[in-house]
């Protein structure tokens, strides 16, 4: 693949990435509410979801995606669930600022790996960009292991690089909030953009 392909390619996933939907909605609520911690398990779960809809649609799996839709239904009802659940959390937390301890793996590892994994599996602009713009940009046809692996790198490369501008911005955000008031408004504007994550996966 020419240089010129990569690059043409990074450029519209990166546009597509940084297009709020879901996932960023979702990744900023918790930057706020958490900063940045966990958010490498977060954006990790974002990275092999979107690894698993490439593959998907660059081994020409897209039919076998179609008739296992019970399965990607019962992952979108659990990534709606799961992400209800966290903006329930967010919307109850103390007003106080706490922070968060290094060893806390419920909430900032498996746990968020997962949660992103799941939303991004069934993130219908996950979905439409994988199996319906991916072949507008990449001739699929011609797909063999060495382009398979250059365009695994880019996304492996690119996502995080979109996801984690948005965990740092988010983050120095949360650190103007120091006051009780300010801290509880956070929390539940933060529980607020996750249910709303969770209501745009469910209804498309």
């Amino acid at each position: 693949m020419t240089l010129a392909g990569i690059l043409t390619f990074c450029a519209v996933y990166a546009l597509a990435v940084a297009t709020p939907g879901p996932g960023i909605a979702a990744i900023i609520a918790r930057s706020l509410a958490h900063g940045s911690k966990g958010a490498p398990a977060f954006v990790a779960g974002f990275v092999v979801g979107d690894l698993v809809w490439f593959t998907i649609a660059a081994t020409g799996l897209a039919a076998l995606a179609k008739t296992a839709a019970t399965l990607f239904i019962a992952i979108k009802w659990a990534g709606v669930a799961y992400l209800l659940y966290l903006a329930w959390k967010l919307w109850k937390a103390p007003a106080e600022r706490v922070e968060v301890r290094d060893d806390d793996g419920r909430q900032h590892g498996w746990r968020a790996f997962v949660a992103s994994l799941m939303l991004t599996l069934a993130n219908p602009k996950a979905i439409l960009f994988f199996l319906a713009l991916l072949p507008t940009v990449i001739d699929l046809a011609s797909m063999n292991a060495v382009r398979f692996l250059e365009i695994s790198a880019a996304i492996s490369i690119v996502l995080p690089a979109v996801l984690f501008t948005y965990v740092f911005l988010a983050a120095r955000a949360r650190t103007m909030f120091t006051t009780p008031t300010s801290v509880r408004r956070l929390n539940r504007g933060s529980g607020i953009a996750m249910a709303g994550a969770a209501v745009v996966v469910a209804t498309r």
